[in-house]
């Protein structure tokens, strides 16, 4: 098989930096570029004088030398320009979140599945060094037994007006905690606020309960002073931090616990608390962007599952939908599974 050809869809925000990564790859080749925006796309042909443009969706679909198409277009359009490709024959990477409802992720999987396509979700920390650094920690059994994780994912704007921070925020943190502990939560929780549009939550506090007792928690805001991307796994040996926002320190592991001393009589007395070294891996620089659009190429090459398929995608919008239930009724927790 030769170069995997592409047409790119939406070059609004994410868009551009897709755009530079697949057209860094030796193995694939951007032929068109679609956007609503004239001027978008004046601007993209001037940089990439190679790539044409164009304003109609039904060209990339109708296009017999294009392989698969790659959409960054807003979430609401998911569905319906993915469903398109997908019967078209068309193998598709989409980016986060797959859908907005439950059934549009499932029929876009079992479409997929049907018309022989590969279908990849833009879940892009799966792909980051650190993140796959950690997650060997858990599967060697470094850190132990997984106890809870909490995430932040807060900054001051991007500010969206189509989906709120839940959706727009959320769905890094569940592919991330979802692909680290490799189960899925048993029941969610969400409360939050819209102070700046009513009915858009700027604010999010996301809580995820899996089995073993183990807990995530998620803060998610678009109204924050700070710009913080940061994860903490406490472990029964050992405790990692990954701060995203730190690129010379992306992790730190502290060998910090509490022990059971079973010689002492009482239980309170028992429990010793253990302070070790912090250790800082080094890890190394690549963008996880680069890697998630290679992998997208490879498994179309070499007929491979994406780590981030449809089934991935489908998991995370179930949580989505389930959590924006939770925060419908005011941070009730939902279980997973029952009907919304």
């Amino acid at each position: 098989m030769g170069k995997i050809v592409l047409g790119i869809v939406g070059l609004g925000y994410w868009g551009p930096n897709l755009l530079r990564n697949f057209t860094q790859l030796n193995e694939a080749k951007v032929k068109i570029c679609c956007d609503l925006d004239e001027n978008i796309l004046k601007k993209t042909q001037e940089q990439y004088h190679e790539v044409e443009i164009t304003n109609n969706y039904k060209i990339l679909l109708e296009d017999p030398e294009i392989n698969a198409i790659v959409l960054a277009v807003s979430a609401p359009h998911h569905y319906d320009l993915a469903k398109q490709a997908i019967l078209h024959k068309k193998h598709v990477f989409v980016e986060k979140p797959l859908t907005l409802e439950v059934f549009h992720a499932e029929e876009l999987l079992i479409l997929s599945q049907q018309n022989d396509v590969k279908l990849m979700v833009g879940h892009l920390m799966e792909y980051h060094p650190a993140i796959e650094k950690i997650k060997q920690m858990i599967q060697s059994q470094e850190l132990g037994d997984i106890y809870y994780l909490y995430s932040q994912r807060v900054n001051l704007g991007r500010i969206r007006s189509d989906e709120n921070a839940l959706w727009s925020l959320a769905p890094h943190d569940i592919s991330i905690i979802m692909y680290l502990l490799e189960s899925e939560p048993i029941r969610v929780s969400a409360r939050g606020e819209a102070y700046l549009q009513d009915g858009v939550e700027d604010v999010v506090f996301l809580d995820m309960f899996f089995p073993n007792k183990i807990m995530a928690h998620v803060q998610l805001s678009w109204l924050d002073p700070h710009k913080i991307r940061k994860t903490t796994i406490v472990g029964s040996k050992k405790m990692v931090v990954f701060d995203d926002m730190d690129p010379s320190e992306m992790i730190r592991i502290y060998d910090k616990g509490v022990t059971n001393n079973q010689t002492y009589g009482s239980f309170s007395d028992s429990l010793l608390l253990r302070f070790g070294d912090v250790t800082i891996p080094h890890i190394k620089v690549v963008e996880p962007l680069k890697l998630e659009c290679q992998h997208f190429i490879d498994c179309i090459k070499n007929d491979k599952q994406p780590r981030s398929d449809g089934k991935d995608g489908l998991r995370v919008v179930k949580v989505l939908q389930y959590a924006q239930e939770s925060l419908a009724k005011g941070g009730i927790p939902v279980k997973i599974g029952d009907k919304i």
